[in-house]
């Protein structure tokens, strides 16, 4: 099967709480049961993944390589990992689910930690008790916040995630880092690296050897990765999200054409106009009459 063919699913659509829309949480029993407790080798493009295994048994395959897990353990899986499980019958614990770039804006101001969740870990807590105590309760307090209505509600949310985080950040010694060694890995891990650089610094539309240079790459092997991974030249991928942020505002603010390219650092609108046209097909301004008589 090639890498195009393995299906990548975005759990979006079941983020519909304002509060909440870049974190989801569910118990492995809800959506394992559905598919008689197997599910098949697939990915997430854009979406950070934590299974807590509470009780039970799990076979775990990560990038063709299987392994089984029994509860209690504690898998964490960063984007574009191919991976599927099956589950015994009486799997017990919980899925935590959110969105890459939140998960990059959260430990901005921690250093070295980021570094723990680019690659996949496999951790059995049996030998962990207390680590395993403290999971179990951090991640039911996150829980009981997400279908909970009390004040500051996003606040404790991301705080009890940061405790989550942080404890499996801790335990990093103890855990296997599937295929991490392995060329595809490693280029999966640059891949990553890049998208996030991209989502800080995508305004200064730095020329792509500056990315390279950054990641250690010549620009030729960092545009093979990037067709490889994310599926387009590494401009290609700037681009993109450069044409995310002008959908935005044109979706949600009412700025001229004209603002909007000069908050995208464009100096010249008509260039901005004519690139917008380019990727997407229509003026700006005719996108946001489309996207107005959506909304309406």
């Amino acid at each position: 099967m090639a890498l195009r063919d393995i299906p990548s699913y975005a759990l979006y659509g079941e983020f519909d709480d304002p509060v909440t829309d870049w974190v989801h949480c569910e118990t492995i029993q809800s959506r394992s049961r559905l598919h008689n407790y197997r599910i098949q080798p697939h990915r997430h493009e854009k979406l950070f993944q934590v299974l807590h295994l509470a009780g039970g048994t799990a076979d775990i395959s990560v990038d063709g390589q299987s392994t089984r897990l029994t509860g209690p353990a504690i898998v964490s899986l960063p984007p574009m990992t191919v991976h599927g499980y099956t589950f015994s019958p009486d799997v017990q614990g919980t899925v935590l689910t959110l969105f890459d770039s939140r998960l990059t804006h959260i430990l901005a101001d921690m250093d070295g930690i980021r570094e723990t969740f680019r690659s996949v870990r496999l951790i059995g807590l049996q030998d962990h008790p207390e680590a395993a105590r403290g999971l179990t309760e951090d991640i039911a307090s996150l829980a009981a916040e997400l279908t909970g209505h009390g004040s500051g509600r996003s606040e404790a949310i991301q705080a009890r995630l940061l405790l989550v985080l942080i404890s499996l950040h801790r335990l990093r010694g103890s855990a296997r880092t599937a295929g991490s060694r392995s060329p595809g890995r490693r280029a999966l891990q640059h891949a990553l690296r890049f998208r996030e650089l991209v989502e800080r610094d995508f305004r200064n539309h730095q020329p792509i050897e500056v990315y390279a240079h950054r990641l250690g790459l010549t620009s030729p092997h960092l545009n093979r990765i990037c067709r490889e991974h994310l599926g387009d030249t590494a401009l290609g991928v700037v681009h993109q999200r450069i044409i995310l942020e002008a959908k935005r505002y044109l979706t949600f603010t009412s700025l001229s054409a004209k603002e909007i390219a000069l908050a995208l650092a464009f100096d010249d609108p008509a260039y901005f106009a004519r690139f917008f046209k380019q990727k997407t097909g229509l003026p700006p301004l005719a996108f946001r009459a489309m996207q107005q008589n959506a909304l309406a």
